[in-house]
């Protein structure tokens, strides 16, 4: 993906990065099982060294903390000598861990719960530290970045993985992330973090409605139940093909639009209507799993009159 922002190519970055210490810590949790056979923390600790560190944090140590300073956000004292001291105590437990890791098979159990301290530790500090740049100084660096900064940011950042990689650089790291979660299901997804209750309690506060209809064309789920909404239905739209819930001159363009996400030569479909005294936006996109295959189709349904007439600025609880 090519990214417009040097903010937001870091932060894609650092999401790449938490993907590989999920699998670490899912190593971590289960340290007996990793010493007999440490390939998957072994691939997780070389992605998070090579690319988190000699790729992602040469970017901010060469390019961006000088930037800032040039700017006038100080190193000694500040938020950008912060950045480097955690820098280097990342660097120094994940090394220690790496050098450590083949002798863990026959270490006693004090030193696996040693090495296990370290690993958390070094977890803990790299989570809040991604926290702390992605909310904190990204947005110190933005105000004090403009398009000609952005563009030779941008330009410094494609130059180290190149100058690392080659020319295929972010199509290798990729394939290093997907090895290192390859045969572990280490790709959290957050979504398990909430009980049923309260991710059906999310989908109904949602202030637009939701429709999802699955693989087979077949409406699965709608939300706003028993609520009021733009366009009524009520549960026996539940199990009827998508055909059968337009009106039939809009057909031919509904199985145009989800053949084209079931091929994907067509990544979205939107269109607006008036109704009732508001502006109503109707959205379609495809749902695929973390492999790619294709889920079904999302519709989402939105009266934005009241957005559209936004002007100026609101803060919050003002």
């Amino acid at each position: 993906m090519e990214y417009t922002r040097w903010d937001d190519f870091l932060v894609a970055e650092h999401e790449m990065i938490e993907r590989a210490m999920a699998v670490l810590r899912n190593c971590l949790e289960d340290l007996d099982a990793s010493a007999e056979n440490p390939v998957q923390m072994a691939r997780a600790m070389d992605f998070l060294l090579e690319f988190g560190d000699k790729i992602h944090n040469r970017k901010e140590e060469e390019l961006l903390f000088p930037h800032m300073e040039s700017k006038g956000i100080p190193v000694q004292g500040g938020p950008l000598g912060v950045m480097l001291m955690e820098h280097q105590a990342e660097r120094d437990l994940l090394t220690s861990m790496i050098m450590r890791a083949k002798g863990l098979r026959y270490a006693p159990e004090a030193e696996k719960q040693d090495y296990r301290n370290k690993g958390l530790e070094y977890l803990k500090i790299r989570a809040e530290h991604i926290w702390k740049e992605n909310d904190v100084l990204f947005k110190m660096g933005a105000k004090v970045t403009g398009d000609e900064d952005n563009s030779e940011l941008l330009a410094g950042f494609a130059r180290i993985n190149t100058e690392a990689y080659g020319p295929t650089a972010g199509e290798k790291f990729q394939r290093m992330l997907k090895e290192v979660e390859a045969g572990l299901k280490a790709r959290t997804r957050l979504v398990e973090n909430l009980s049923y209750e309260q991710l059906h309690g999310i989908m109904e506060a949602m202030p637009f409605e939701v429709t999802f209809v699955d693989a087979d064309d077949v409406v699965a789920y709608f939300n706003r139940l028993d609520r009021e909404k733009l366009f009524p239905r009520t549960r026996s739209v539940i199990g009827r093909t998508v055909t059968r819930c337009h009106p039939e001159k809009s057909v031919d363009t509904v199985i145009a639009i989800v053949e084209g996400f079931k091929n994907k030569t067509r990544d979205k479909a939107e269109f607006w209507i008036n109704f009732r005294d508001d502006k109503i936006l109707i959205r379609y996109f495809p749902v695929y799993d973390d492999d790619g295959a294709y889920m079904g189709v999302l519709e989402v349904t939105q009266a934005i009159g009241r957005i559209q007439a936004l002007e100026g600025e609101k803060r919050l609880l003002d």
